[in-house]
């Protein structure tokens, strides 16, 4: 049944502050440096083959885009509406805020517009809809779903695609190396002493300095030193945007000499890429209004151009790389007999147990970014069958040639069912399994491609036993494409495992290597046992963007090319 709709639109965050470069310096992008989570996605929607609901002509279609907030359908915006169209492109981009870590419902509701009488007053109207999540349409950057009616009805062959891109902001910073020959003489007794300024002019035709060299002490001839700045601060990321370049003689006391001046773009100085160089009179204007040969005032020549591209999660997800979910299951005696009520593996049927709420949070988040569905699952502590030997690092399913569960629902039928036929031992050790995934991203790595990225969920009762193995397991896997996530299950006191989380500290392994980036995050459940079930995501899967775009940056791998577009998509009909 069509929501109601004219509500408010749900509060939006604030907006996550984007790191500006100050004019005049030279940024240049960490590895470690605080990278805003928050972006804002653009979707354009289409409709195929839509209900004709009009007599005399066609439905006159019109999109209203709503977001799940705390349980209620909140209309965001709408589209304009086009007259008499069953194949409408609506012009109308719909921006919303992207958060890894939270599951975004939206729905689509597309309906036959009567002028005046307003969108969405007659069940008549209702030409269909559809529901998905932001992660399912970045992931797939181009989805076609069928639009359905109430009670679930197909609307006939009506079907939707939703398009989405980012808002890129800086997207990279280049790097520039300058040199002047002959410029002018502005000192009696020496040489002068130049200086270069460049200067961005803005729509309003304001000039905003971009950066200021250093001076060159007498030298007529000056190479100055090679510099970094932001493409946002050069050129506002357009290449066509007009740059005036100065040169000064320096005076101590401030009254620096005009040399000359040029004017250029970025799209002109890319010449200089490769072997090329790029060079520009330095004019003085007044010195070609009075000297009747005056040629120039000195040339500047630009040596060497680099650019170096900032790409944002978004650029990976959506040039196809996949994210790996893996989940580690503790089956340790500490956590009580399974079938004992006071045991942290009962299965109560009419509440899951904190392991399985853990999973579950986790693991709803990151299947909108694997297309197969399939998740790794493994269990450690417990000896297992024929032999009843102890394992670290077993399946969980008790297929040793393929650990995969068919999405969530898979992986929390197979950990119920191995329940009965393992024996709860120990100990604690998690390094084999760290160990095991990080086999797996070594292969990814190998391929050079920003392909795949392994997430670890690592769920235990207790404080780990192999401390300086797992501390050495997660410096080697500090270096491949995977995060590592705990989850500290039950009352245990878990501060002994604060250590691994590397943010009080750099965790080091125990020959003192540190770790090349943090990808730890561990959190004890029971800080989110009142709390929403989302809030356990929210909390650790916050940092997973960050991580990403820390590895493929150290690693310097860009974004694949995305994958052609197919017409329809996998993802399944919504209930």
């Amino acid at each position: 049944m069509p929501f109601a709709h004219g509500a408010a639109c749900p509060p939006s965050r604030p907006a996550a502050h984007r790191a500006t470069a100050t004019m005049g310096e030279a940024p240049e992008p960490s590895p470690q440096a605080p990278l805003a989570v928050l972006s804002k996605v653009e979707l354009r929607v289409s409709c195929k083959h839509l209900l004709d609901r009009d007599t005399l002509n066609k439905s006159d279609p019109c999109v209203l885009l709503l977001m799940q907030s705390q349980g209620q359908w909140m209309e965001v915006d709408r589209s304009e509406v086009i007259k008499s169209n069953l194949n409408p492109v609506f012009a109308k981009i719909f921006t919303v805020d992207y958060y890894f870590e939270e599951v975004q419902k939206l729905r689509f509701e597309v309906y036959d517009s009567h002028g005046h009488a307003g969108v969405g007053t007659h069940d008549d109207d209702f030409l269909g809809g559809m529901e998905c999540t932001v992660g399912q349409i970045v992931a797939q950057k181009r989805v076609t779903k069928p639009l359905f009616l109430k009670y679930g009805k197909f609307a006939g062959k009506s079907t939707i695609t939703v398009i989405s891109e980012e808002i890129s902001g800086n997207n990279g910073y280049v790097e520039l190396a300058f040199r002047a020959k002959k410029l002018d003489d502005k000192d009696l007794f020496s040489k002068s002493d130049p200086f270069l300024e460049i200067y961005r002019i803005d729509d309003d035709r304001s000039e905003q300095l971009v950066y200021r060299t250093e001076v060159v002490k007498n030298n007529l001839s000056p190479i100055w030193e090679p510099f970094k700045v932001s493409l946002n601060s050069l050129c506002s990321c357009e290449e066509k945007r007009k740059l005036r370049c100065v040169v000064w003689d320096y005076d101590s006391r401030g009254k620096h000499d005009f040399i000359g001046e040029f004017f250029t773009t970025f799209e002109e100085m890319q010449k200089a890429m490769g072997e090329n160089k790029v060079q520009w009179e330095c004019m003085n204007p007044k010195y070609k209004i009075k000297k009747r040969n005056y040629k120039n005032s000195g040339v500047v020549v630009l040596l060497d151009l680099k650019i170096h591209r900032v790409y944002s999660f978004l650029d990976y997800i959506m040039g196809g790389c996949q994210i790996h979910f893996t989940v580690a299951i503790d089956f340790t005696a500490s956590n009580g007999d399974p079938r004992n009520s006071c045991s942290l593996h009962y299965i109560n049927p009419y509440q899951p147990n904190e392991y399985l709420k853990a999973l579950v949070a986790v693991g709803e988040i990151c299947q909108d970014y694997d297309s197969d569905k399939k998740f790794s699952a493994l269990g450690f502590g417990a000896r297992i069958p024929p032999k009843y030997e102890v394992s670290h690092d077993f399946a969980i399913n008790f297929n040793p040639d393929n650990d995969e569960c068919e999405g969530i629902q898979g992986v929390v039928e197979s950990y119920q069912s191995c329940l009965p036929k393992i024996q709860l031992y120990g100990p604690t050790n998690v390094a084999p399994i760290i160990s095991k995934v990080a086999r797996v991203a070594a292969d990814e790595e190998r391929t050079k491609e920003a392909s795949q990225y392994f997430i670890l969920l690592i769920l235990t009762d207790g404080v780990v036993t192999d401390m300086a193995d797992t501390r050495e397991a997660i410096v080697r896997a500090s270096y491949l494409p995977m995060s590592i996530i705990i989850v500290g299950v039950g009352n245990a006191d878990f501060t002994d495992m604060q250590i691994l989380d590397g943010d009080d500290g750099i965790l080091r392994s125990p020959k003192g290597e540190p770790v090349l980036r943090d990808i730890v995050q561990f959190v004890p459940f029971r800080e989110f046992k009142n709390a929403s079930p989302t809030a356990l995501a929210k909390c650790v899967l916050a940092e997973v963007p960050k991580q990403v775009v820390e590895y493929y940056s150290y690693k310097a791998f860009p974004p694949r090319c995305p994958q052609p577009e197919t017409p329809d998509s996998n993802l399944s009909s919504p209930q």
